[in-house]
């Protein structure tokens, strides 16, 4: 898969991204990832990249001419069949389900937002689809790109084992069971009998109750229509 990351901070998204899972994948070549600065594409000897908003207010709104330029430069005629992802507060959540959706693909691009926003024009012009990794709201949009992209990683064929895949949180609506490794009981608190048990149908039981009591505290809306008992 190749993933092309436009921003002004290029470090802030290959740093997080040049260690353990994902820098293998990377070394294998099962990820190609690419990490452009948009000031390549300013116009001026400043490098300008940012204006004043057209009606007022605060801040400042990211030019279109340097991400639309960008992009067009970068992706050629790959542009009009490449998901574009902009990363931006008001986005719709990015989720399991999106990562899956992504890693099915042969590419994907993301714009890292900044300041107040994108010009709308962004959106507009290339199809760009705004995402959010969770409702609060970031610097810029680096460390969210590379949450993205360490998610859809870990899911491409080959970067891990599917067995760890299938039966993780997210995989399914509940999440995932807790776990436990040795030592049997560490300053009073002991691994439940049934996990030391050796009966693999009572142990997938116990992982199954322990997902939904979870799922049920952790992600109650998941759960909506689930009755009691």
């Amino acid at each position: 898969m190749r993933v092309d990351v436009f921003t002004i901070f290029p470090a802030m998204v290959d740093a997080p991204l040049s260690d353990s899972i994902v820098q293998r994948a990377r070394t294998t070549g099962r990820l190609d990832l690419h990490v452009h600065d948009l000031r390549a594409w300013t116009h001026d000897r400043h490098r300008t990249v940012d204006d004043t908003p057209y009606g007022g207010g605060p801040g400042m709104v990211m030019k279109a001419a340097p991400i639309v330029e960008g992009l067009e430069a970068v992706l050629g005629a790959d542009l009009a069949s490449t998901r574009v992802l902009l990363t931006s507060a008001g986005g719709v959540p990015f989720d399991q389900t999106m990562a899956r959706d992504l890693a099915s693909a042969d590419r994907f691009a993301i714009v890292c937002g900044h300041y107040e926003g994108i010009d709308q024009r962004v959106v507009d012009l290339l199809g760009a689809e705004e995402v959010s990794i969770g409702d609060y709201v970031l610097t810029g949009g680096e460390l969210a790109a590379a949450v993205i992209v360490d998610a859809v990683t870990r899911l491409l064929p080959g970067v891990i084992s599917a067995g760890s895949i299938e039966d993780e949180s997210h995989a399914a609506e509940l999440v995932e069971y807790p776990h436990f490794t040795r030592p049997a009981v560490y300053r009073g608190h002991a691994v439940p009998d049934v996990l030391l048990s050796g009966n693999h149908a009572a142990v997938n039981r116990w992982r199954g109750e322990q997902s939904v009591l979870r799922t049920r505290r952790n992600r109650p809306g998941r759960l909506a229509t689930d009755t009691e008992g």
